[in-house]
């Protein structure tokens, strides 16, 4: 009796880090370039087939990501480090690709992060080199008041209040375990982690705590709009440059 020959499905997660500048965001975009889009071109001009990724999340237009994660499925196995060298000469400058690693076929880029890190970069002066990297903001801040504000934003888990309204989501739950401003010099950064995030989320909620920082918001009223779920009483969504993701956590990736 013959035996049939099965592909083996391989599951490779490449970490990459970008500059969003030039791209509407991860996600593929039908008329705009993506970094989804310009990786998955590179790697099937690389291994001559289609090749579809999908990343641990989806950053916004002009948002960057230091550390970012994705996995595509290839049925043979290649030289991992001569695939990342000629990746990085493929790919645009504002593109880098760190390590490719192959795991079992059942890993999820996306379902298996058990948790994200985003940071938003405010620039209390202006620097003409760096005017994608942060946003210039010269009002001045209450920095204490706006990390009080992150000792109550800890308290809940429901923030539909900070959510893009009209999204796909079936629940506005996210478990946040860190969240802080830190001031150094003219440089103010707001880190925040959670198990995960919903659109526009990170930038809606510096937003409001700019508004608190400012004392145009108390921190009374800053509760009330989180029990609201209501995105309109909340404050503005701050420009999408300063923010970066900065870190993707999963249990089998070190």
């Amino acid at each position: 009796m013959q035996l049939k020959n099965y592909l083996i499905k391989l599951r490779y997660f490449i970490e990459l880090a970008y500059k969003g500048t030039n791209y509407n965001g991860w996600q593929y975009q039908p008329d705009a370039p993506s970094v989804q889009e310009t990786l998955a071109n590179a790697l099937s001009t690389l291994l001559r087939m289609k090749i579809e990724i999908v990343g641990a999340g989806r950053t916004d237009t002009g948002v960057h990501a230091k550390q970012m994660f994705a996995h595509f499925d290839f049925n043979e196995k290649f030289d991992i480090e001569k695939l990342i060298q000629k990746l990085n000469s493929f790919l645009p400058k504002d593109i880098a690709v760190f390590r490719i690693i192959e795991l079992h076929d059942d890993a999820h880029a996306r379902f298996d992060a058990t948790s994200r890190t985003y940071e938003y970069h405010i620039n209390t002066t202006k620097n003409a080199f760096g005017c994608n990297d942060s946003w210039y903001f010269s009002n001045e801040l209450d920095v204490e008041l706006m990390n009080k504000a992150c000792e109550l934003l800890m308290k809940y888990n429901d923030f539909e209040c900070f959510s893009k309204v009209h999204t796909d989501v079936n629940t506005f739950i996210c478990s946040i375990t860190k969240a802080n401003w830190v001031k150094n010099g003219h440089n103010l950064v707001f880190t925040i982690t959670a198990d995960r995030f919903l659109r526009n989320m990170v930038r809606a909620i510096v937003g409001t705590m700019v508004n608190i920082g400012l004392k145009k918001t108390s921190l009374i009223e800053f509760e009330e709009i989180i029990e609201s779920k209501n995105r309109s009483k909340a404050g503005f969504s701050v420009p999408a440059h300063g923010l970066y993701l900065t870190e993707v956590k999963y249990d089998y990736i070190n």
